[in-house]
Order: structure tokens, then sequence, then C-alpha cells
């Protein structure tokens, strides 16, 4: 069995594609399940649907986060004893 060995310094755009595969994949499944109920074209709907949301998912889940430190750095401040 192969096993592949990602660099150190990739990990954190590694960790936000797969949290993004996974998250996209999971959220547009059941938004098209809850829209159109589970019939013969649900299957056929998603595949077309998924990668659409994958395509947003990503740069959110890269670009998002950094913007929510930024804004947790001037909103929060360390309490004196």
């Amino acid at each position: 069995m192969m096993r592949v060995k990602i660099p150190k310094k990739y990990e954190a755009i590694v960790f936000t594609f797969l949290m993004a595969l996974g998250m996209s994949c999971i959220l547009s499944f059941f938004m098209m399940l809850v829209n159109f109920g589970f019939n013969s074209m649900l299957l056929e709907r998603w595949l077309k649907a998924w990668p659409m949301a994958f395509s947003l998912a990503f740069p959110a889940a890269y670009f998002w986060p950094k913007a929510i430190r930024r804004l947790m750095k001037k909103i929060t401040f360390v309490e004196s004893k």
C-alpha cells in the first residue's frame, strides 16, 4: 500500500481543501435532498451542484478564517487579574 506524505508546510492548505471538500459534499447533498426530495434525479442533480458548492467553499474556507482572526484581535482583550 502506497502512502502519500505531504510536506508540513502544505498542511494548512491541504486541511482547508479537504474540509471544504467534505463540507460542500455533505451540505450540497442534504440541500438537494431537502429541496428536491429523494427521487431518481437526486444523484444527477447533486453531482452537478457539488462542484459549484466546492468552488465557493474552498476560497471561503481559506480566506474567511483569516478575516475572522483579524476581527477577533480587534474586539477581544486579555483580562487582568
